[in-house]
């Protein structure tokens, strides 16, 4: 009986090892080797973030653009322009809308999103580089290789 019980318990643990050998293999690599399962994700984030940036507008010059709201959602551009300045490129594309000041340009709307500074505190800020941008969006001028954002902030 004794015999009987060992045999059982054998078995069983055999079968279970067996299951879990094969959900491992199975799962683990479904047909591919470590390093192509690894490059395959690569590149599928990659194309994920592609289909991301939306590219606008035709021109010999190109430039990042990325608009961040108030929930900290951001929206990424690649632009293409002849225009001088990231104002008239930004303009151009209906990406910024706002209203002269004796101080340039008053950036009111972003990428369709408005910012009410007379209602709640929130307008949108200019940044180059991620740096709080020292020059007004209509008078900077676009320089290869820098990349250009709007984020809403609340004063």
């Amino acid at each position: 009986m004794q015999m009987k019980c060992r045999k059982k318990l054998l078995s069983h643990i055999l079968c279970t090892v067996l299951i879990v050998a094969m959900a491992l293999f199975t799962t683990g690599c479904n047909g591919k080797n470590k390093d192509e399962v690894e490059t395959t994700s690569k590149k599928e984030t990659k194309v994920e973030a592609e289909q991301q940036m939306k590219v606008l507008g035709e021109g010999s010059t190109k430039f990042d653009f990325t608009v961040v709201d108030k929930e900290g959602s951001k929206t990424e551009f690649e632009v293409h322009t002849d225009k001088k300045t990231v104002g008239e490129a930004l303009v151009e594309l209906k990406l910024i809308e706002g209203e002269d000041s004796e101080y340039g340009l008053f950036v009111k709307k972003v990428n369709g999103i408005a910012a009410d500074y007379d209602k709640d505190g929130m307008y949108w800020a200019f940044y180059i580089n991620g740096e709080y941008a020292m020059s007004g969006v209509d008078s900077t001028e676009i320089k290869e290789g820098q990349s250009y954002s709007f984020k809403m902030e609340k004063s």
